[in-house]
């Protein structure tokens, strides 16, 4: 899988991308990962990708840039044509996107190539959000200086997934809102901290008596912290 991100502050992922999980993915190359900054795709003399709304409001990101990137990196024109690859895919994270979930992250492992827009200000002109996205993608409902952070959070849910990154595919399996349910408890040594002591179960060796244990336990704790899930449980 290859993944471009175009922003205006591509320092701000090295750390991210060069460190743990995503890190080790690049190497065993299961993904690339780039950073483009918007600002090589300006015409402007002065290297600006933002102006003032017009009726008043910010700043947002001119479209001009935004298209000029990704028609680089993809080697076509995307208006009025538009890319026809279905295996490509161009997100932008908005507060009006579809707030990202597992369910919703497992979609684009079908996806060859994608490139994520993150913007800053008030976000981008309209031309961008109708004619460039093919998605639009928001992590929560809560404000941010700008979607770099969204952009890392999406590649890290991501990449996880991505066949052969996580070797213990159990793991994964069994990780909370996997079947819309959250992690059951999980201890480890001592198995006596200040008198506070592991469940008796966990210690037993009867991997039924386990895993009945850990399933009741995963639906208890979404009953109480997160009974909105349970709803989307066929």
């Amino acid at each position: 899988m290859i993944i471009d991100i175009v922003t205006i502050f591509p320092k701000m992922f090295s750390p991210v991308l060069g460190e743990s999980i995503i890190k080790r993915a690049q190497s065993k190359g299961l993904v690339k990962i780039s950073c483009h900054d918007l600002r090589d795709y300006t015409a402007d003399p002065h290297k600006k990708v933002d102006a003032p709304t017009y009726g008043g409001g910010g700043m947002l990101f001119r479209a001009e840039p935004l298209f000029t990137a990704v028609e680089a990196l993809l080697g076509s024109t995307m208006y009025p044509r538009g890319h026809d690859d279905k295996n490509k895919r161009i997100i932008l994270f908005s507060p009006q996107g579809k707030t990202l979930t597992q369910s919703l992250i497992k979609k684009f492992l079908q996806y060859e190539r994608l490139i994520l827009l993150a913007p800053r200000y008030e976000g981008v002109d309209e031309r961008v959000r109708k004619y460039l996205a093919d998605e639009e993608i928001s992590i929560g409902d809560y404000v941010l200086s700008g979607a770099e952070l969204a952009a890392m959070v999406f590649v890290d849910c991501l990449t996880r997934l991505i066949p052969g990154v996580v070797s213990d595919k159990e793991s994964i399996r069994r990780e909370s809102f996997e079947e819309n349910l959250l992690d059951f408890p999980s201890y480890t040594r001592p198995e006596d901290f200040r008198g506070l002591k592991v469940p008796s179960v966990l210690l037993s060796g009867n991997h039924g008596n386990v895993e009945a244990w850990k399933k009741k336990q995963a639906l208890q704790v979404t009953k109480e912290k997160r009974p909105d899930l349970l709803k989307r449980i066929k």
